[in-house]
């Protein structure tokens, strides 16, 4: 049975350094790059969409083709006279920062003109993130959540990683209130335990399950770095999965995004809880030992 995984959010040129010290560059963006890993791993029987705008320059038609290449369908409104955002990525011992210009790009209305999600069936998948979220007003946020809303109503599952941005909220209050309301109405929640602990005060990866659980949530997979990973499924018990160990971390680009592209692959595929854990360390673990947010990988069920 052929499903299909629809991730939104913004996807931007993203300027990435290489060894010699020039920029490259290419498009990613947390949703669009969970998206590219999920086509990566997926079999067959995985249908793969992008939801987002673009402006109508020369750029937003290269990100459209470059989405389609990759073998995501573009699900891409044009925005008139808007254009996509922008990040360079700078680096340090493998982790990294970034600078951005993106406070009016196109994916800020991504919204505008949807009365629902398209193409989607009951079982299907939609994940989306703090990031999501948080590009979006007031009045566009509402909107999505209603999209949402309706989707599950037909037997669409959501998926939600929080990706806290403080930076793009404004203030801490708003964030977490905003957070935990998506987070009310997922399936999955995909939280990572470092930024739950700073924002949120959770003492242990345990705690920020249990949270995400209380709001609604059905299951929750905690990332946590190196660490292993601590996750929950209806009514059975916890789960611990440890992740492979790196020899060398080159750049921490993505790797939850790539996580998530890996597991909810192999969920998808009927996979177990446990089994697709270890997808989605399978995935991230190729992709902090190379530079930029898309690396070409194999997944561990291919």
């Amino acid at each position: 049975m052929t499903r299909t995984l629809m991730t939104i959010g913004e996807c931007m040129v993203e300027m990435a350094p290489g060894d010699d010290g020039r920029f490259a560059m290419g498009f990613a963006g947390d949703m669009f790059n969970s998206a590219w890993y999920a086509r990566q791993v997926a079999g067959d029987g995985l249908r793969v969409a992008f939801l987002s705008a673009i402006g109508d320059d020369a750029v937003s038609g290269e990100m459209k083709s470059f989405i389609r290449a990759a073998g995501v369908k573009p699900l891409l409104s044009v925005v008139p006279g808007k254009s996509v955002g922008l990040y360079l990525i700078s680096l340090k011992d493998g982790e990294r920062s970034f600078s951005y210009w993106r406070s009016d790009s196109a994916a800020r209305r991504l919204t505008d003109g949807l009365d629902r999600l398209p193409g989607l069936a009951s079982g299907d998948w939609v994940l989306i993130s703090g990031i999501t979220l948080a590009i979006l007003d007031d009045d566009r946020r509402a909107r999505l959540l209603g999209l949402l809303s309706e989707a599950k109503s037909r037997g669409v599952l959501i998926a939600f990683d929080p990706n806290i941005r403080p930076r793009l909220w404004d203030s801490p209050e708003e964030m977490c209130r905003q957070i935990m309301k998506a987070a009310a109405l997922s399936d999955l929640v995909l939280p990572s335990f470092d930024d739950e602990a700073t924002h949120f005060g959770d003492a242990s990866p345990e705690a920020t399950l249990a949270r995400y659980r209380a709001a609604g949530a059905a299951s929750v997979v905690v990332k946590n770095g190196a660490g292993p990973v601590m996750a929950s499924e209806g009514s059975f018990p916890p789960v611990t999965v440890h992740p492979p160990e790196i020899p060398a971390v080159v750049d921490t680009t993505a790797a939850g995004d790539a996580f998530n592209g890996g597991f909810l692959s192999a969920f998808m595929d009927g996979a177990s809880l446990t089994d697709s854990i270890h997808a989605g360390c399978t995935v991230a673990a190729q992709v902090i030992g190379a530079r930029g947010a898309l690396v070409p990988v194999k997944g561990s069920r291919s």
